[in-house]
């Protein structure tokens, strides 16, 4: 199960680094324009690029402390964090009626809660 953990947070990591290095990168008109971001039309600027620095906060929190050594603790919550995001998404997603893409936010709220249990859980880097 441990190596199913690390795949899974490290393809969490993956994606929400590739994301959030995206909504830091792009200006809000761009992102708007993009398949799918009609969502920023709901934020500030600001708002978004907060997002991306929580979104690559997220993807550093699931790996680094684990492969360091150094507050192995942080893997899980970080897990929790990405799935606060994720009812945040869903909860925005709704609002707009965006159904289809629901279904992407519930597969990473279901997979970092796969890491967030196992992590506190059965396979604790302190236990």
């Amino acid at each position: 199960m441990d190596l199913a953990l690390w795949i899974i947070a490290g393809l969490l990591a993956v994606a929400f680094l590739a994301g959030g290095t995206i909504k830091l990168s792009l200006s809000k008109e761009k992102l708007a324009a993009a398949p799918g971001g009609g969502w920023v039309e709901d934020f500030s600027a600001g708002a978004v690029k907060a997002i991306g620095v929580l979104e690559v906060l997220a993807a550093v929190g699931l790996i680094l402390p684990a492969v360091l050594g150094v507050a192995p603790v942080l893997v899980p919550l970080a897990a929790v964090g990405v799935m606060l995001l994720m009812v945040g998404a869903m909860i925005t997603h709704l609002r707009r009626r965006e159904a289809k893409v629901i279904v992407a936010n519930l597969a990473y709220l279901a997979l970092a809660g796969f890491v967030a249990w196992g992590r506190f859980g059965p396979e604790s880097f302190t236990g």
